[in-house]
């Protein structure tokens, strides 16, 4: 990187660098479930089609196994980023900070003029007709913006190209239209009238994050060593002016800049906070007004060992460590799991009569065999037993089969040799099926059945 760059990244304001990271992961959330590899998408949960995209691979319901892995993935990746940088995703990533970004920061203050950005504390004065206007205008915009949203959501679970044709008969789609409208007033609600109280009494993340922390945890912190206690121990304000710090040393201001910049409405200065989201709005505040003086920022994106203990931050830990290797281990069973996918699915059932005798005392068994083609292209299927030479299999042909489409086939496994003699009960004779594609080798399924075979006195 050029030193230019270096330099303008290292100055441009947390406040800028994350309106930056919200419009990739704007672009990436709207891009992502038009993407698709080999005919499949890089990532889809069809309810609809039974179906679970993921790397452009499509996986069955009977695949599902894969979701698991999924979850621990994402729960180990995020208490991974907690540990390391503390609420980095509330902060940069999270969809409900995005939502607020734009309705507060883009509609509301850039577009309409009825915030400041450096006061989030101060609400509009709704009852003058401009405002109160002006809202109506924003809630309307948002509106929009919302359905657009929700619409995005259900693309990961109807895929657009089907979306776009349900919308064609909205009247026998009408569940649809009506998820979407739902969530929709959902983000409407939840971005006009429940704001940052999402974060802090629902969202469950903000409850487990102290015990995801430790010293060398990156968060938003202010230097009680340079500034001077603002709260004392009981976390009560005892510090309102400048005057009344105890030491002429203590940098702090009192211009509490870094409070009513601040979208969850806390005082930095008080310490580590749930309602905190790692915004680093409060670090822009303070930067710009020491910055004034001369000084370094009061409130930084640092950990406690070096702003208060004046120790080298640690990356490479025993907590980062232990979550490194959790998440290889997992991504390794996905990978391995995921190779395991199988491009024809079986499922072989017994029908109700247990056996039928024939003439020469040929026995026979019936199976109901389900074959589902889960490969992208179509595929000519048999089948064979390859562990009972005495047992043959009649009334089955090989048959081709398109992709992603599922095909009943009654087979009939009969024997004339005598392959047990009992004469008190009738005897199970386990047997091993291998259901193939006959243009594709790599395509091969084992399944176990069982060939019911009589008792003596059955046989003539």
């Amino acid at each position: 990187m050029s030193t230019e760059k270096s330099e303008f990244l290292s100055k441009t304001p947390y406040r800028i660098k994350r309106y930056y990271a919200y419009i990739i992961a704007t672009i990436v959330g709207l891009s992502l479930p038009f993407i698709r590899i080999n005919d499949n998408h890089i990532f889809l949960l069809s309810f609809d089609k039974k179906q679970l995209h993921l790397m452009g691979v499509a996986f069955d319901m009977q695949e599902l196994y894969l979701m698991p892995f999924l979850l621990m993935l994402l729960f180990l990746g995020i208490f991974a980023v907690t540990s390391i940088g503390g609420r980095a995703w509330c902060g940069w990533a999270c969809p409900q900070t995005i939502f607020r970004v734009i309705y507060r920061d883009l509609i509301e203050t850039k577009l309409l003029k009825l915030r400041r950005i450096k006061n989030k504390q101060k609400e509009p004065d709704w009852k003058k007709p401009e405002n109160a206007s002006k809202r109506v205008i924003a809630i309307i915009l948002w509106t929009v913006i919302s359905i657009v949203i929700a619409s995005d959501f259900m693309w990961y679970f109807v895929p657009p190209e089907d979306f776009f044709a349900y919308l064609q008969d909205p009247t026998e789609h009408m569940f649809l239209i009506g998820t979407v409208l739902a969530i929709a007033g959902f983000i409407i609600y939840d971005a006009i009238f429940l704001k940052e109280d999402f974060c802090a009494y629902i969202c469950p993340y903000s409850r487990v994050q102290s015990v995801l922390y430790d010293n060398n945890t990156l968060q938003a912190i202010y230097s009680t060593n340079r500034g001077g206690d603002i709260y004392n121990d009981n976390k009560e304000k005892i510090i309102f002016k400048q005057k009344d710090l105890p030491d002429e040393n203590n940098e702090c201001t009192t211009c509490e800049s870094c409070v009513t910049v601040c979208p969850t409405h806390i005082d930095i200065r008080k310490g580590l906070q749930l309602e905190c989201i790692n915004c680093l709005e409060c670090v822009d505040a303070c930067t710009k007004v020491m910055g004034k003086l001369g000084k370094p920022s009061l409130v930084q994106w640092s950990s406690t060992n070096e702003i208060k203990y004046n120790k080298e931050t640690k990356f490479i830990r025993k907590s980062t460590i232990m979550y490194s290797v959790a998440l290889l281990v997992v991504l390794a069973l996905l990978f391995v799991m995921g190779g395991e996918k199988e491009y024809m699915l079986l499922n072989v059932n017994k029908t109700t009569e247990l056996y039928k005798v024939e003439d020469n005392n040929k026995v026979s068994n019936n199976y109901l065999l389900l074959f589902q083609n889960t490969d992208s292209k179509k595929h000519k299927y048999n089948i064979e037993i390859i562990d009972n030479k005495d047992i043959k299999i009649e009334r089955f042909r090989p048959f081709l089969l398109s992709p992603h489409k599922m095909r009943k086939k009654v087979v009939v496994l009969s024997t004339t040799k005598k392959l047990v003699n009992n004469n008190t009960k009738d005897t199970p004779i386990t047997i091993t099926l291998r259901a193939f594609a006959e243009d594709d080798p790599k395509i091969s399924v084992i399944r176990k059945a069982v060939f019911i075979y009589p008792r003596a006195d059955k046989l003539k």
